[in-house]
């Protein structure tokens, strides 16, 4: 009996032990994630604060660190890649970067991939960030990978911070970035991917109070000295917080430095919005002037439109006046080819007709005596000079009996 219990103990003992070993893992995770989220958020602000002073690039400390917690975030629990004897080598994070954010709009995944100098996959991974921090949409790459949730489930294992709630407080932290102008270089050493990225703490480490907070930690160390015993007095809190005369000079010279430097970034937007405003009436004078210049130049076109319908209206007009004079020298010619028999006269007549009705003026005289045989006046003054016996008519000459035929 007494062996029995024993063994029961022992068994209870040992499921106990293999309980306590999960939960401690689990915890040791949720730790581990925990931390990095809350370093990450860190380094982020520290980046934040130093880009009001000074341009960020490989040589900021501030950002190599922000680039090495980033990177072990992203290889928080990678998977490896199994080969075809059932080996698992290890993979890095821009393996799930390149699949993952294929659908970003305009992504440098295929730029990357063609970079001469970088041939590693933790170097690629690393140009990626500092090319995805230069274009300003490092939030929206992580975000969009986030959301294609079945290849992070097939490239990471439970636990990992890209698949736990964290992974939502990453893309909201990494969206305060956009506001900085980076400038990497991407032939330099932070591309070296044979070294892994280490974490430098120190920086989240110190604490420096500030003048703020001096009155709430009095007040808080008089609370809790007044909350204890009955018999507790504020002489026993211990002696207040002095500061010598050198530390409030010091940052009196910092908040001052701080307010030059406000008021010269004051004065410098000043300025440029004066200038945005010149530049917006100019553009709005010119645009003025255009529209006028429009309007007079659709003016003169019209006018031009008219006068060309004007003329082509009267070109027409003389067009059926030629017609009509063609028209009036063929009858003349029909009606002198009747009244003279002589083969010769009547070729000397329509030779005349020929020229009078191609508008060509043979002899002045001709003209003088017998006028133009293209106008109606003319024609007439034939007819009454046939009338009149004035021409000689070619069967009157036959039957008169003076003459006879030779």
């Amino acid at each position: 009996m007494a062996s029995r219990s024993l063994g029961g103990l022992s068994g209870s003992r040992g499921g106990g032990g293999g309980g306590g070993k999960k939960s401690l893992s689990a915890r040791n995770a949720a730790v581990e994630r925990r931390n990095l989220i809350t370093v990450c958020r860190f380094s982020v602000k520290t980046l934040i604060d130093r880009s009001c002073f000074e341009t960020i690039d490989d040589s900021s400390p501030e950002f190599n660190n922000f680039a090495a917690i980033l990177e072990q975030i992203l290889s928080h629990r990678l998977k490896g890649q199994v080969t075809w004897f059932g080996y698992e080598s290890p993979r890095s994070f821009w393996d799930y970067i390149r699949v993952a954010c294929r659908k970003v709009s305009q992504n440098c995944i295929c730029s990357i991939e063609n970079m001469e100098n970088v041939s590693s996959s933790r170097a690629k991974g690393r140009a990626w960030i500092r090319v995805a921090l230069m274009e300003k949409h490092l939030s929206e790459y992580i975000s969009t990978a986030l959301r294609d949730f079945k290849t992070t489930r097939r490239f990471y294992e439970d636990g990992a911070i890209v698949l736990g709630e964290e992974a939502n407080m990453l893309a909201g932290m990494l969206l305060g970035l956009n506001a900085i102008d980076f400038s990497f270089c991407l032939k330099g050493e932070g591309l070296d991917g044979s070294f892994p990225a280490v974490i430098d703490y120190t920086p989240y480490l110190k604490f420096t109070q500030s003048s703020d907070s001096i009155s709430s930690d009095e007040e808080e160390l008089r609370t809790l000295g007044s909350s204890g015993s009955e018999s507790s007095s504020p002489e026993n809190v211990g002696p207040p917080f002095i500061m010598d005369e050198n530390t409030w000079f010091n940052k009196c010279k910092r908040v001052k430095q701080k307010y030059q430097l406000t008021l010269e970034q004051k004065a410098y937007l000043e300025e440029l919005l004066r200038l945005r405003e010149n530049q917006l009436s100019e553009s709005v004078s010119q645009n003025k002037i255009l529209l006028q210049r429009i309007e007079d130049s659709d003016l003169a076109h019209k006018l031009e439109k008219e006068q060309l319908e004007y003329i082509i209206v009267e070109l027409q007009d003389q067009l059926k006046s030629y017609q009509n004079l063609d028209q009036l020298s063929a009858e003349v010619s029909l009606s002198q080819t009747s009244l003279d028999p002589s083969q010769s006269q009547d070729d000397g007549k329509q030779d005349t007709l020929n020229s009078i009705s191609e508008g060509k003026e043979d002899t002045p005289s001709l003209l003088g005596l017998c006028g133009s045989l293209t106008s109606m006046a003319s024609y007439k003054s034939l007819t009454s000079l046939k009338s009149n016996d004035c021409l000689a008519s070619p069967t009157a000459e036959m039957t008169s009996p003076g003459l006879t035929p030779s």
